[in-house]
Order: C-alpha cells, then structure tokens, then sequence
C-alpha cells in the first residue's frame, strides 16, 4: 500500500517474503527511471545510506530494479513523518525543533 510519495517516487508498505517482516519500497517514478543520472543518484544515496548504522537513520536491505525501475527495501518504521506531524499540531515550539534537529 502507498505510505506516501514525493518529486521522484513513492514509498510503500510491502513485505518481505523472504524474510517475513514489513518493509518500505521507495520507488523511482518510470519516467525518470529512464534518466540515467538519477537512477545512479538513487543507488549513490542508497550506498552511502547503508554505511550507517544511527537509530534515526532507515536501514537499507535491498537495491533493485524492477522492469528497468530502480527500487530500494528499507526497514519500514511505524510512525508519522515529520510533516504530518507539523500539520496536525502547527509550529513547533522553538526548543522542540531544536530537539529534533539534534536529533
């Protein structure tokens, strides 16, 4: 199912039958797959996402292609983004933001 979708794709829920747990496919948009140069941007920041190891930072499982549309399997982390929490409760007071950009 779609968690949600941006200017180059869209993330969804899915699950991982090899390994029997939920995952999220972040998808690049077909007609941008054919574009080279962002296909190769999206395993760039795949790979330098994968060598990190931070409890705020998704986990990479798996890069790859589906009918020549590039895709990546993250660790799926139940919750809400930032940005709907911002639309639900309005403007952070100012030592929250502060808090979560530490983080």
């Amino acid at each position: 199912s779609l968690i949600g979708q941006g200017g180059m794709g869209a993330v969804y829920l899915a699950h991982d039958t090899s390994l029997d747990r939920k995952v999220a496919l972040k998808v690049l948009r077909p007609e941008l797959a054919r574009d080279r140069d962002l296909a190769e941007r999206l395993v760039r920041e795949a790979r330098a996402q994968a060598r990190l190891s931070h409890p705020n930072v998704v986990g990479i499982h798996y890069i790859g292609t589906f009918e020549g549309v590039p895709y990546l399997a993250m660790e799926y982390v139940r919750g809400q983004s930032l940005d709907d929490h911002l639309h639900e409760v309005g403007a952070l007071p100012w030592a929250v933001a502060l808090e979560y950009v530490i983080q």
